[in-house]
């Protein structure tokens, strides 16, 4: 395979566990269709969905590449739609970021914001995409109400504790152990709970309750979170870390006029991801702008070394996003 033809990207070849898994290969570079871009990948954003699918429980979208990768951010070198050919830009992936190239309709990618550098940038889509699409579309977060997040260090924690502040909402946040609640109020909580040591419905209730909680967690969380909302409180899944399956208590969620949804990013539609990328663009890309929303990144490794970037997110060492670089 000639060098302009081939490039590196990070495989999954069997094996469960991250150094078993993850393998450097040389596979052919993709070619944009229309509507595509080609990006020269700088760096690209590692996401607990790429641990999922590592282990065969994630399965990428019809036409996606089997390779990882839900963000990157980079140059483009081959252009379409809006972009000519030296743009900067960050763009969610259906796949395929974990690697030199990436291919992307050119409707799903963004501006690279002035100020941020390319690793910065490619933390930026797969956390704010699932943000905005959670908390403000489906959760309908407004100025003055209270957001509650479990797992407020993480990658989307970070982020969406920013987006909360950004739109003028309160914030209370959940974490597991005393110094991950005091990184939560160091990224900008209002109120930090640690759930070994506190009950997070009790603090929420002492606060006066809240509007909206996204939940990464699931299991017995949903019984807790159900009895910390408001009256027209809103439950946004994004994942179900604690468990997948609830006992729901039908009168009390009445009682509670609460609504209970969620959703995944990846399967949308491509027409649904650029009509998302365009409402990102017009509101959260002026909070960048004005220095409301910056990407927290706790640690970058050589795209080679994936293997390690996702034993460091098994692992919860994490505080925001993990980054490969090129």
């Amino acid at each position: 395979m000639s060098q302009s033809s081939s490039m590196t990207a990070i495989a999954i070849e069997g094996g469960r566990g991250p150094a078993e898994a993850l393998k450097a290969v040389e596979i052919p570079r993709p070619v944009p269709g229309p509507g595509q871009i080609l990006i020269k990948v700088e760096a690209a954003g590692v996401n607990r969905p790429d641990l999922v699918q590592r282990m065969g429980a994630y399965p990428p979208p019809p036409g996606a590449p089997d390779t990882l990768g839900l963000e990157v951010a980079g140059e483009v070198i081959e252009a379409a739609g809006r972009w000519k050919v030296g743009d900067r830009v960050c763009a969610l992936l259906g796949g395929g970021g974990y690697a030199q190239y990436a291919v992307v309709d050119a409707r799903h990618a963004l501006p690279i914001p002035i100020g941020l550098t390319a690793v910065e940038a490619a933390g930026l889509p797969e956390t704010v995409f699932t943000v905005f699409a959670n908390v403000f579309e489906h959760g309908s977060l407004k100025a003055g109400e209270t957001l509650m997040i479990h797992g407020a260090t993480s990658g989307i924690g970070a982020t969406a504790i920013q987006m909360a502040k950004a739109a003028g909402a309160k914030v209370i946040g959940t974490s597991r152990g005393p110094a991950k609640a005091a990184e939560a109020l160091k990224l900008g909580c209002d109120v930090s709970v640690d759930v070994k040591a506190q009950d997070f419905a009790e603090v929420a209730k002492a606060e006066g309750g809240v509007d909206v909680i996204l939940d990464m967690v699931g299991g017995d969380y949903f019984a807790k979170g159900l009895d910390a909302l408001k009256t027209g409180g809103r439950i946004v899944y994004i994942a179900a870390q604690g468990g997948g399956e609830v006992a729901l208590p039908i009168f009390r969620l009445m009682q509670k006029r609460a609504l209970v949804t969620g959703s995944t990013l990846r399967p949308r539609d491509a027409d649904e991801k650029a009509r998302l990328t365009a409402a990102v663009e017009a509101t959260v890309w002026p909070w960048i702008a004005a220095g409301k929303l910056k990407p927290v990144i706790d640690r970058t490794y050589p795209l080679a070394e994936a293997a390690k970037a996702h034993a460091a997110l098994e692992a919860g060492e994490v505080v925001g996003k993990v980054i490969l670089t090129l």
